[in-house]
């Protein structure tokens, strides 16, 4: 196996996600009990999601991050020779890609991550904000609409190019809705409105992007031990710019498809394991390429029946 690692965004989180691994594994509940006192949130709260924390971005962010370094970390103790030749995290995913690979200290990650977070969630409770993936529809056309459906106060444009079959649109909610509607004129039926607190990677973050441009100045990088790509620019992150490209990333769209294809024909990956919750990432990797061998793990049934595919 040649492997890929592929880290969850947000969105892919449910109730008691992770639990199961805190229960049973105590090098997973050490990564989770030491991301909740760094950032004084008790993760293993909103885990639960007694109250609908999932809901909120200031706390669904550090615990996505902090269940797939978890999981991570099990997988270097237990396959410490797998070879790994990538990492790749979805928006959201690239902040754990960056502390596993060693860019980031986990301290100064999450960190960063919380402050993230606490900024995404003052811009999505200011400006209403809406998403809608489109699928199996030419780009042209999706560009088309979102340049119909805008006006000089009201913005709709392309925030995900996730897979050849999937892309996502967010902007104004206004705006949206006239995409929405626009699209259904076309007879385009396969338009999915998203459940998300606001319409990230699109201008209306502007203001989360000039505070992670401050917040990310006194923050020490290091090059990465492996090579882990951007979704903003579509590259392997350097130590150079990597300050400069964090803070774009929230108000740029996303490149996921372009750069899980040049891990395949640069790196020659020929397996991803998504680390986190769902199986999203997985399914975007089969529509980019069938051959691909795709594991997710989110529990300890789908760990174990990685680690009994890596030994065959």
């Amino acid at each position: 196996m040649r492997i890929g690692f592929l880290f969850s965004g947000q969105g892919a989180q449910y109730t008691n996600m992770g639990l199961d691994f805190y229960q049973n594994d105590k090098l997973y509940r050490k990564v989770i009990d030491d991301v909740s006192s760094t950032i004084d949130i008790d993760l293993v709260e909103v885990l639960k999601n007694e109250n609908q924390q999932l809901a909120q971005t200031k706390y669904v962010q550090p615990t996505i991050v902090a269940m797939s370094l978890g999981i991570f970390q099990m997988l270097k103790r237990d396959l410490p020779y797998l070879d790994i030749r990538a990492m790749l995290g979805l928006s959201l995913g690239e902040y754990a890609a960056l502390i596993a690979s060693d860019a980031l200290s986990i301290s100064d990650g999450i960190g960063v991550l919380k402050d993230r977070a606490s900024y995404m969630q003052l811009d999505a409770d200011e400006i209403d904000g809406a998403m809608l993936a489109v699928m199996k529809t030419d780009l042209e056309i999706i560009t088309q609409i979102c340049e119909q459906a805008s006006n000089d106060e009201e913005v709709v444009t392309v925030a995900n190019y996730n897979s050849p079959s999937q892309v996502v649109i967010g902007g104004h909610r206004q705006a949206v809705e006239r995409a929405l509607k626009l699209f259904k004129e076309k007879n385009i039926k396969k338009v999915i409105p998203l459940n998300v607190s606001g319409a990230f990677h699109t201008p209306l973050f502007q203001k989360t992007s000039f505070k992670m441009e401050r917040r990310l100045a006194s923050v020490e990088i290091k090059e990465t031990r492996l090579p882990v790509y951007s979704n903003t620019i579509a590259e392997v992150f350097s130590s150079e710019t990597l300050k400069q490209v964090l803070a774009q990333q929230v108000i740029l769209p996303t490149h996921f498809g372009e750069c899980l294809q040049k891990m395949i024909s640069v790196n020659e990956v020929d397996t991803v394991v998504e680390l986190g919750p769902g199986k999203t990432l997985c399914k975007f990797a089969k529509q980019i390429d069938k051959k691909l061998n795709c594991f997710n793990i989110e529990n300890i049934e789908t760990y174990n029946k990685f680690v009994e595919a890596s030994q065959d």
